[in-house]
């Protein structure tokens, strides 16, 4: 008898944006003629730049001759791309890599995903609260959540991040944490931290022996020259810290798939005898075994990002949805409305007004203003009285939007 992994009983039926799309499809069928434009779902709408089809063209030539063509590529991506990642967003930074510590991937969500195998079932985890659902959801699936009992797990350390404590989740000092999930800037949140304030995740990470997961897939949206990009901006990060990255929301790679994964070789884990095991050599087994790699097409896509035109290109576009960001701030502000974020990510995080719950103001702008937004509890309890607006429409839908909001707010 073949028996099934009882822990996926244990998630919620839907994943957050399933269930966004399928209230959104209700709403359609019964209002047919309704325009509803989408603040919500964090997809991008703007094509890809000139550098980058160039390249998928060039590459796509290639593949065409008997001299270029491509089959199986290396696990950990082909070295052209590893090279320019390590010279354009590394070096720069003063951050020395090895080019083995680079593993390329099809995308952040993948790697953020599947990064938990490397460690037990029974380590404890902690998580910044809101926080991307895909970091619990995969805890779950091994057996390493608990159970779910009003909105929170039984397993999971939550460290919460609102308003009240200026988005600054609190070191858990009275509890050892094995591995901690940190994502900045953060999604949903759209705040930052700051290099004083990831310093002390470092040191503790550091004192404690706890792995840190650092997701850094937005660090392109930060204008503010204090705020570190990296991890690895922090002495000692090496020793403690997995660091993702991705070209999904900095180049519009949603539907192309290209990012990368950072595992330092001076990185470990222990044993229950206590060896001291390097992270880096089983990710690569871990890859070796269960993924064939990133498609060239897309890895000279990737490249070319880092080309004088492409970083010229992409930054356009970042400066694009930046627009739409600021735009939607100060307008939701002139409102009434508190808002948080916007400045340094493409995320705005606005408390719901009159206590409205999330799920009650997503269906009161919905049928009120036709206007879509994720409401903040789908990221965890701390969510709750909140929604996310993203920056990733056109000018045009943001514009109007917006316009649909304020006639609606009056």
């Amino acid at each position: 008898m073949a028996l099934v992994n009882e822990h996926f009983l244990k998630l919620p039926n839907n994943y957050l944006f399933a269930d966004i799309a399928k209230k959104v499809n209700a709403f359609k069928v019964t209002h047919p003629k309704a325009d509803v434009i989408s603040l919500g779902i964090g997809d991008v709408t703007q094509p890809l730049c000139p550098a980058v089809i160039e390249a998928m063209h060039k590459a796509v030539d290639e593949m065409g001759t008997a001299e270029g063509f491509r089959g199986y590529g290396p696990e950990l991506g082909y070295e052209f791309l590893r090279e320019a990642i390590l010279k354009n967003d590394f070096l720069p930074r003063g951050i020395h890599l090895d080019i083995d510590e680079i593993f390329i991937n099809d995308g952040a969500k993948s790697d953020t995903g599947n990064i938990q195998e490397l460690i037990r079932w029974d380590n404890s985890i902690g998580v910044t609260d809101p926080i991307y659902p895909v970091y619990i959801d995969s805890n779950v699936m091994i057996g390493r959540a608990g159970v779910l009992n009003d909105g929170r797990w039984s397993n999971v350390i939550y460290m919460p991040c609102t308003a009240e404590n200026g988005f600054i989740p609190s070191i858990p000092e009275d509890c050892h944490v094995d591995v901690i999930y940190l994502c900045y800037p953060n999604n949903p949140t759209g705040t930052v931290i700051s290099k004083q304030e990831l310093r002390r995740w470092v040191n503790y990470a550091l004192k404690n022996d706890t792995l840190i997961f650092y997701d850094a897939a937005y660090q392109a949206y930060i204008t503010d020259p204090d705020i570190p990009r990296s991890i690895y901006e922090i002495r000692g990060a090496r020793k403690c810290a997995i660091e993702f990255h991705s070209y999904s929301k900095t180049a519009g790679f949603t539907g192309v798939r290209c990012g990368y994964t950072i595992v330092p070789k001076d990185l470990t884990a222990a044993t229950l005898d206590g060896k001291r095991i390097p992270l880096n050599p089983l990710w690569n087994r871990r890859q070796s075994t269960k993924f064939n790699g990133t498609n060239y097409i897309s890895q000279r896509a990737a490249e070319a990002i880092y080309t004088p035109d492409g970083r010229q290109q992409v930054q356009q576009t970042i400066d694009y949805y930046m627009q739409n960001a600021h735009q939607m701030l100060d307008t939701l502000r002139r409102l009434g409305y508190e808002c948080y974020g916007g400045e340094n990510a493409p995320y705005i995080w606005m408390r719901t007004p009159d206590t409205s719950s999330s799920w009650q103001f997503f269906e009161q702008l919905l049928y009120g203003a036709n206007v879509v937004c994720t409401p903040g509890v789908g990221f965890g309890p701390s969510g709750e009285g909140y929604v996310r607006f993203t920056a990733f429409g056109s000018h045009e839908h943001t514009e109007e939007a917006l316009d649909r909001i304020e006639k609606w707010s009056k």
